[in-house]
C-alpha cells in the first residue's frame, strides 16, 4: 500500500515496514538506524536487510518505519532515495555498532564514490541512548537529522517507549 504525502513525498507500508516486536529484547542499548538507498530494488534489499538483522547476534529489532520515497539532497542528478527507520536493541558500543553498520553495507553492495553519491544501501546511526558524541567518525545524535524529511516523516510513525504514536 502507498500513500501519497505530496508531489516529493510517498510512503510505502509493506512486510516489515511498519514492524513492532513484541516481546522485550534483552540487549542493553537502544539506537536508531536511518537506511536508505536509490540502486536498484531497493524496497526489497530493505527486506533483505530486515531479515539480516533478524539474524544478526549484535542487534534485535525492536520497531521499523514506513518507506518514505524522497528526492536526493546535496547531489541532485540522481533516482529519488527509500529511506525508512529502524530502531534495534545492540550489545554494542557506539564505534562498534559503526564498524558493524559499515559492513553491513559493505555487503549489501555499497561503494562510496563521492559525498552523496547513489547507493545501494545506507546506515545512518542517528540515535544511540541519549549519547551525545562528537568525534572524526561518529557524531551522535546525527548532525542533520532534524532537517532531512528522510528522517523527521518516518520518526512520526515509530512509537515511543509506552507504546504510543510519536
Amino acid at each position: 500500500m502507498k500513500k501519497k504525502l505530496d508531489k516529493n513525498h510517498t510512503l510505502y507500508f509493506q512486510k516489515n515496514y511498519p514492524y513492532y516486536l513484541k516481546n522485550k529484547s534483552s540487549k542493553p542499548f537502544q539506537a536508531t538506524l536511518g537506511i536508505g538507498g536509490n540502486i536498484g530494488d531497493v524496497r526489497r534489499r530493505f527486506n533483505h536487510l530486515f531479515v539480516y538483522f533478524k539474524k544478526s547476534p549484535f542487534v534485535e529489532i525492536l520497531q521499523t518505519a514506513p518507506i518514505l520515497k524522497n528526492p536526493p539532497f546535496g547531489y541532485l542528478e540522481q533516482d529519488d532515495f527509500y529511506n525508512t527507520l529502524i530502531v534495534v536493541k545492540t550489545c554494542l558500543r557506539p564505534k562498534a555498532l559503526l564498524r558493524y553498520i559499515l559492513r553491513v553495507e559493505k555487503k549489501f553492495g555499497r561503494r562510496r564514490s563521492f559525498a552523496n553519491a547513489p547507493r545501494t544501501l545506507d546506515i545512518d546511526m542517528i540515535f544511540y541512548e541519549k549519547v551525545q558524541l562528537n568525534s572524526k567518525d561518529l557524531i551522535l545524535p546525527h548532525p542533520s537529522w532534524k532537517s532531512r524529511s528522510s528522517v523527521v516523516i518516518p520518526l512520526t510513525y515509530l512509537k515511543s517507549e509506552d507504546g504510543k504514536k510519536r
